[in-house]
């Protein structure tokens, strides 16, 4: 594991996770790297899937670090993703901002599980987070993120978060979140994040569910479900603290798989 430096413009780190099916059920990982804040372990798991769990090496990220994770499930495999902890959007010495960018890629008969734990924005913090994913026609996704805007007792930092789903190259869903200081006007009002502190999103596509798509639903308080073209769903769920976005969001995982 290195660590890139730039005065300028911050630190820079990648994490690289490659899943391929055996050919025997199972799952083999040829890829699995990182750099800088980013250590992707493998982590025992029961059944033929593989699990990884992203271990963040320093705090961050800070005001102009670069932190991106590439992971692909080719044709056949099963990989789930986590990680170990929050994390924390921390202001640096440097006023640019800070970036995390995701890449998925999901081929034909694979299943990939995003689940990483909350990212917290701390005040005076300002990070970009943008999740791309492109999916075969045949490949499952379970893809959930959780934003909790400030630590306990503080005010959030400014965070934008930008969300692409990708289906046979159709695009299901292209959403843009901002929020904190200097966010365009309305972002804590009713029909926003409505006062509370911590969001979610709930992306699943199962090629299985295409003809009992679901309708669109209040699964309960500030909790919502959207149908998007094709097998897929959205959840967004709101609330005053990250526990019970999980607990919202959980529920309705179950509910849908």
């Amino acid at each position: 594991m290195s660590t890139q430096t730039v005065p300028a413009s911050g630190v820079r780190g990648t994490a690289r996770i490659t899943a391929r099916g055996d050919g025997r059920g199972g799952t083999v990982l040829p890829v699995l790297d990182g750099e800088g804040q980013l250590a992707p372990r493998r982590t025992r798991s029961a059944g033929k899937g593989a699990h990884v769990t992203l271990v963040g090496a320093m705090s961050g990220p800070l005001g102009g670090d670069h932190l991106s994770v590439e992971a692909a499930a080719h044709d056949g495999a099963r990989l789930h993703i986590g990680s170990a902890a929050a994390t924390l959007a921390l202001p640096g010495q440097s006023k640019a901002p800070a970036r995390y960018d995701v890449r998925i890629t999901v081929g034909d008969d694979a299943e990939l599980s995003w689940l990483p734990e909350q990212l917290i924005s701390v005040r005076d913090s300002d990070l970009r987070v943008s999740t791309r994913a492109e999916l075969a026609g045949s490949a499952r996704l379970v893809l959930r993120e959780e934003q909790v805007l400030g630590r306990t007792g503080e005010e959030a930092g400014r965070l934008t978060s930008r969300l692409t789903v990708r289906r046979a190259g159709r695009l299901l869903l292209d959403q843009e979140l901002s929020c904190g200081p200097g966010a365009p006007g309305g972002w804590d009002g009713p029909a926003v994040v409505a006062g509370h502190r911590a969001i979610g999103q709930l992306v699943v596509v199962r090629p299985e569910s295409e003809q009992e798509r679901p309708e669109p639903a209040l699964l309960g308080d500030g909790v919502a479900l959207t149908p998007l073209a094709g097998p897929a769903v959205l959840v967004t769920a709101v609330a005053p603290d990250a526990l019970r976005v999980r607990r919202a969001l959980d529920g309705a995982l179950r509910t849908l798989t």
